[in-house]
């Protein structure tokens, strides 16, 4: 799992038909300082993760199979919020 911080909302007006109903959300990815090393990717988001907080993410067929079509072409997905207060 990675460390990144919500950036921004992504919406699309068309999109694969596996991914109807599926929030995506650009997220800044940390380092283990808690700083930014200047990579934005686009995760899936199923748990409510909002702009501005930590959230801990999942990559490649283990974040596929965190849903139920595992065939969805997904990369990447919001598994966690990370708490105000907990230190990395």
């Amino acid at each position: 799992m990675i460390v990144g911080e919500v950036v921004n909302s992504i919406w699309c007006t068309r999109k694969e038909d596996s991914l109807t109903g599926m929030k995506l959300l650009t997220v800044k990815l940390l380092d283990m300082q808690n700083r930014d090393n200047e990579r934005i990717i686009v995760a899936v988001d199923l748990i409510g993760a909002g702009i501005g907080e930590r959230v801990l993410i999942t990559q490649g067929s283990s974040a596929r199979k965190s849903l139920e079509n595992d065939e969805a072409p997904i990369d990447s997905i919001i598994v966690g919020i990370i708490d105000e207060n907990a230190e990395l």
